[in-house]
């Protein structure tokens, strides 16, 4: 018995000092591994990268930007189908288990003996928590001691977060493949839908991918995808969330997966958001762009953004086919027995073009047979599908040439259905010529929409924003307006007759009037509506060069214009965005306008952090109507032009389009102001048009500037495109007049003399500030006759050289 009672307390002492140096061993162990753990306190500010968001006018998203392709979700905000999916996929005894799950090491380790030496990857046993820990705290190491950090971690951030905080870190932080960086961006790059609108088998996939992403690609590897779904599908109804029923159903389903594209979301935007980005670039920089989660609403109208596409790309084709076919897109050889639908759909084609591309089968006298290029699957590859299509004489009339000398076998070509004709096609090129569009908002500056070019898959390059041009004669009603501030009014008698500046070492400049004559006196209103380059060079003179190149800068047009006379023709060069804000101004009565493609910036929080309406409302903050006086508007933007000068200039701008240059935008039948503008030799042909509620701009020209041909002018191609777009636009509003300022007298005279006339065909209201009325007697600013007779417009005025 003694001997039994010495066993069993030797035994009782070895157990006890095995216990105390296990206890010792493990404390040694979890203090070794706890020297260098990371401080998993940062979680509590986890401020992770998401995506910058761009928003038109109306909430439509037009485009995003992310290193990340990431949209932070609070667990609140969470679907419980989506989260019982991640836990059915994951972590089952998530809300039961300290950080560890026991069962779940259990398993991990049999696998690990079972597969010892096999050169197997060991089954992961992490829980949620844990992945937490790895995927914010540590690396992808495979080691014993990441698990153990991983472990020690999960632990202590168990005792510091709640499990719904634990759970909303896994949703938003981890990877689950083709850039989507947390399962609300996953929902929107898979299948274009925010996570409340997914269903059991489109959330139990995304439950299968966080595994292996790459693995369970639905492109690559569409059957393992779909089993693994479906694998996630059966823990979900084994633990009670979907019903047996709906398990059934929800395999059954295809794996139908919408990528999200990953450029701009608005057709025909491209030109418009990649400003936006590159100005929030210039303003916050890269981080804050890519990371900082930005909410940016634009001033963006899809409807006419699409408008501007359209009728720019339009008339950009209009201008080249009136010159005939150039050549195809490139040429493959056929002989041989080639695969014409594998060479075509090598080759890259516009995507932002309503255009298809085709390859030339053969040709005859009455049509041309065409390979049409596959179309692309979801995956991104093309079908293996062979179109072919016919091009009738009809289809190629506007190259003026028989079929067989346009086309050959071989030819790759651009096409478009006939009209509803099936199976035919018209024959398409690219135009040579390039050009950009504006149309913003005068009142506020908003830009509607802007078309850079004819497509942004052939050139990134904004030609609204960037492309440096002349402006030509689209120049002159800044210079009319300087003159109209000083004294002038509509009236004035101007001579148009020669000039000549002499110039220190270079030959004498003599400008002349587009179609090469002089046309005697004329009034400031005749020089504008008609565009005279005599009568403007006459009046920049007298007026002074200086006061021109400050009125230039007032108007946003040139930062710092060089006084010299030939600056008055529009010869400096500017963008198309600064032109049109200048129009704005003017339409705006006068008052500061900046041309603004963001309404307002809010970071990750939704603070605004920039507005670019900074006018204050008096009377916006009342909760309800309680008889108060009606809200106000204060509106503290500087005054850049009178406000009676800018009716005036309105108001010849509006001969313009009555009676001058852009006669074209006539038949609209509403009040438009606008000018044209067409540079020497033509190489730029601009028109900008304006009613009281939008402004639109149009310049046309060649990326390497050269001659578009005679006739190419401001008011033959590029004034139609202006009426087409507003003959769209503006078709449903009302006809507004612009509106007359207090103070300006209207009084009727006879527009060929200025002298004030009764009623009659040549008669017309002309707006006459204070103090200013027509004159009583014939007399020509700048002429010193005493007879009041008209001069004759032969000899030339001289003047000397230096500035003016």
């Amino acid at each position: 018995m003694r001997l039994i009672l010495r066993f069993l307390g030797f035994v009782f002492a070895l157990t006890t000092v095995v216990l105390l140096a296990g206890a010792a061993g493990a404390t040694y162990f979890v203090w070794k591994y706890s020297q260098d753990l990371p401080d998993y306190s940062q979680l509590q500010n986890y401020e992770p990268p998401v995506m910058t968001r761009v928003h038109a006018a109306d909430g439509a998203l037009v485009a995003e930007y992310a290193k990340q392709r990431r949209l932070y979700i609070p667990i609140q905000s969470v679907p419980k189908l989506v989260i019982e999916a991640f836990l059915s996929a994951e972590d089952k005894n998530f809300y039961e288990h300290g950080g560890i799950d026991p069962t779940g090491i259990f398993r991990a380790a049999a696998f690990y003996f079972q597969n010892y030496g096999k050169n197997v990857r060991p089954q992961g046993a992490s829980t949620i928590t844990q992945q937490v820990a790895k995927n914010f705290l540590l690396t992808n190491e495979v080691s014993l001691d990441r698990k153990v950090k991983e472990a020690l971690l999960a632990l202590r951030i168990e005792r510091t977060y709640s499990k719904d905080r634990i759970l909303e870190l896994y949703l938003n932080e981890i990877y689950l493949g083709m850039g989507a960086y947390g399962i609300a961006a996953a929902a929107l790059v898979y299948f274009d839908k925010s996570v409340d609108e997914l269903n059991v088998q489109e959330v139990a996939y995304l439950a299968a991918l966080p595994k292996a992403p790459s693995s369970y690609n639905p492109f690559r590897d569409r059957s393992r995808a779909t089993d693994r779904r479906n694998w996630v599908i059966d823990r979900m109804v084994e633990n009670g969330f979907v019903t047996p029923q709906e398990g059934e159903a929800a395999k059954k389903s295809a794996l139908d997966v919408t990528p999200r594209a990953t450029g701009a979301q608005i057709f025909a935007a491209e030109y418009y958001a990649e400003e936006v980005r590159r100005q929030i670039y210039e303003r916050y920089g890269e981080r804050k762009l890519y990371e900082g989660g930005l909410s940016v609403r634009t001033p963006l109208d899809p409807k006419l953004q699409v408008l501007a596409k359209k009728t720019l790309t339009d008339g950009l084709v209009r201008y080249d086919e009136e010159r005939g076919w150039r050549k195809p897109v490139t040429h493959v050889d056929l002989s041989g027995g080639v695969d014409w639908g594998v060479k075509l759909g090598e080759i890259k084609e516009l995507t932002d073009i309503p255009w298809r591309l085709a390859i030339v089968l053969d040709v005859g006298k009455d049509n041309a047979r065409i390979g049409l290029q596959p179309p692309r699957t979801k995956s991104g590859a093309r079908s293996t599908d062979r179109e072919v299509g016919l091009i009738p004489v009809d289809g190629a009339k506007w190259t003026r040439r028989p079929l067989p000398q346009v086309l050959k076998p071989g030819d790759v070509i651009y096409v478009e259905p006939l009209g509803d004709r099936t199976g035919q096609w018209r024959l398409r090129q690219p135009p040579g010529v390039e050009g950009a569009m504006v149309v913003m908002e005068p009142t506020t500056g908003r830009v509607l929409a802007i078309s850079g070019g004819f497509s942004y898959d052939e050139s990134q390059f904004n030609r609204a924003t960037q492309a440096m041009r002349q402006p030509g004669s689209s120049f002159k009603p800044l210079v009319y307006s300087a003159a109209l501030d000083n004294g002038y009014t509509p009236s004035t008698i101007v001579m148009d007759a020669p000039f000549e500046l002499e110039q220190q070492g270079q030959a004498t400049w003599r400008p002349e009037n587009y179609s090469g004559k002089f046309y005697g006196p004329q009034t400031l209103r005749f020089g504008l509506e008609q565009s005279r380059n005599v009568m403007t060079v006459r009046l920049a003179n007298d007026v002074g060069m200086p006061i021109v190149a400050e009125y230039a800068k007032r108007f946003g047009i040139y930062d710092d214009m060089p006084p010299y006379l030939a600056m008055a023709l529009g010869s400096g060069e500017t963008t198309l965005m600064r032109m049109t804000g200048a129009y704005a101004m003017i339409a705006n009565g006068g008052r500061k306008v900046t041309p603004s493609l963001i309404d307002r910036i809010q970071d990750r929080y939704g603070h605004t952090i920039f507005k670019h309406d900074e006018r204050e409302c008096r009377g916006c903050e009342a909760d309800k109507w309680d008889n108060q006086p009606e809200p106000s508007l204060v509106d503290r933007r500087p005054v850049v032009l009178d406000p009676m000068t800018a009716y005036q200039i309105t108001s010849m701008m509006e001969g313009v389009v009555q009676r001058g240059t852009g006669t074209a935008l006539k038949e609209l039948g509403k009040p438009i102001a606008g000018k044209t503008g067409t540079t020497n030799e033509e190489k730029d042909a601009w028109f900008i048009g304006f009613t009281p509620e939008i402004v639109v701009g149009v310049y046309l020209g060649y990326d390497k500037p050269k001659p578009m041909g005679k006739g190419s002018t401001g008011g033959l191609i590029s004034a139609p495109i202006v009426r087409d777009f507003m003959k769209v636009a503006i078709a449903d509003r009302p006809a507004i007049p612009f509106r007359v300022p207090a103070g300006i007298k209207l009084v009727r005279i006879d527009r060929k003399s200025g002298q004030r006339a009764g009623a009659g065909d040549s008669s017309i209201l002309e707006a006459f500030k204070p103090g200013t009325a027509p004159p009583d007697g014939y007399s020509v600013a700048g002429y010193s006759g005493t007879d009041g007779s008209a001069p004759e417009p032969s000899a030339p005025v001289r003047t000397g050289g230096g500035l003016y």
